[in-house]
């Protein structure tokens, strides 16, 4: 496909000179540059680690008349300063979780390299929009996931229409990815697994990383919008592994005295598709037989510089929600950021949010949750022995007038177990009893 898509591009210049004079040919140069510093610390026993990374995407938008475009980038990464973050904590021998993140965690070790990310040919009208190779993604459940120096991104096809304004219908076909954290673009089915795999259904360590095979991913997507507000349906196939459909409502309501309030609704299903990934039961990622549900709810008010909202979820059903940690975060309301609630059979999350934005530079918010999960012994139903948990998460984000092109982001995260548990070494570390700061700074020149 790339082969294919670079000789394409390559002509680009030729039919802007076989074409009528007016049609236009015009290159946009793209920077993007983002610096990093993330540490994660521990009261005694454990190893902490810290590490300040940085990337930098040079790339260019070429741009033919008002409908055709082609993008072009690369990325350069680089381990600034950082502790050993590929050894493992001596206590549990566990690798770290956080930290080793911002690099290529398939060769943690590496702390200079590159990867080539968007190398896309894209038509772009009225009614529809099409795309081809390598972009940026986000649905509900494939998505950048933008918590580390560069997001997920796919290599693939893109189809977009709109019969008219409150519609819109989109295909994705995904063909291999660049995970984040991650520097090589993958089949979807080799990407299972570069994240921690944890333990299977019969308690052992898990088998399914390097043994998963799925060749492709489909997303299908529509969404309609109305005085009643936008309703959202999806459709993920991720072939011989699973499938997930979600539907979303989610309306504002405003009223005479300034207040907006806030609603949604999210249901969502997942059944496994074919041998889960491979026909031996011990070497599979998920259960074919699996099948879970799960509602998730918001309620929440805006009153002028303040936003705050309530949100729920309830997952059940039989066997586990699965969905590569690798592909995106959490799409159900009460995800909230540094942490996924997946492979698990059950999970009731109850979660708070307040942000006050003094004026368009300064912006400060809280999440604080709950989630209670099945009991950390259970390995049928708790795939990483995660204890039920509280998190709280402390933000704030700069965006200078002055330098309307950098944006600064502050994250201190805090996460502890519910309730009075006999928790493990191994049940601690990289899951509770820890303070995780992020600063991210980002400089775009478009």
């Amino acid at each position: 496909m790339r082969y294919l898509l670079l000789g394409i591009i390559s002509l680009i210049p030729l039919w802007s000179h076989a074409q009528e004079s007016e049609k236009k040919f015009e290159i946009k140069p793209d920077l993007h540059f983002r610096t990093f510093w993330m540490s994660t610390s521990y009261p005694d026993d454990f190893k902490n680690d810290f590490a300040l990374g940085t990337s930098l995407g040079v790339g260019t938008k070429l741009s033919y008349g008002e409908h055709w475009s082609a993008k072009v980038s690369y990325r350069g990464f680089l381990n600034v300063w950082s502790s050993e973050i590929w050894e493992p904590d001596p206590l549990t021998n566990r690798g770290n979780r956080y930290e080793t993140g911002l690099y290529d965690l398939l060769n943690p070790e590496d702390g200079a390299f590159g990867s080539w990310e968007n190398l896309s040919l894209n038509y772009q009208s009225e009614k529809f929009d099409f795309g081809i190779g390598r972009m940026g993604i986000n649905t509900p459940w494939i998505n950048p996931q933008d918590g580390r120096l560069a997001p997920t991104m796919i290599e693939g096809a893109t189809f977009n229409y709109r019969p008219e304004k409150s519609w819109e219908i989109s295909v994705w076909y995904i063909y291999r990815m660049r995970v984040r954290g991650t520097k090589d673009w993958l089949r979807p089915g080799e990407t299972v697994g570069i994240f921690p795999v944890a333990r299977d259904v019969n308690g052992q360590p898990s088998q399914y990383f390097g043994n998963t095979k799925s060749d492709g991913v489909t997303v299908f997507e529509v969404s309609k919008k109305s005085q009643l507000g936008k309703f959202e349906l999806s459709h993920t196939w991720a072939y011989n592994l699973f499938a997930t459909y979600w539907t979303q409502w989610q309306n504002n309501w405003k009223s005479k005295s300034g207040l907006t309030w806030i609603t949604g609704l999210q249901f969502g299903y997942q059944h496994g598709v074919e041998n889960g990934g491979n026909s031996d039961p011990l070497l599979r990622y998920k259960d074919p037989n699996d099948k879970n549900w799960v509602v998730s709810g918001r309620f929440g008010l805006k009153k002028g510089k303040i936003l705050s909202h309530l949100n729920f979820t309830k997952l059940g059903g039989e066997g586990r929600w699965l969905s590569p940690r690798e592909w995106g975060k959490d799409a159900w309301y009460t995800f909230v950021p540094r942490e996924r609630n997946e492979g698990y059979k059950s999970v009731e999350a109850f979660t708070a949010y307040l942000e006050y934005s003094p004026n368009s530079q300064w912006s400060v918010y809280s999440h604080l949750g709950f989630h209670w999960l099945p009991d950390v012994s259970d390995f049928q139903a708790n795939k990483y022995a995660f204890p039920s948990y509280r998190q709280l998460n402390l933000g704030v984000k700069y965006n200078p007038e002055s330098l309307r092109t950098m944006d600064f982001h502050l994250l201190v995260m805090n996460k502890e177990a519910i309730g009075d548990q006999e928790l493990s070494a191994a049940q601690r570390y990289n899951k509770v009893e820890m303070i995780h700061v992020n600063l991210m700074i980002n400089w775009r020149l478009n």
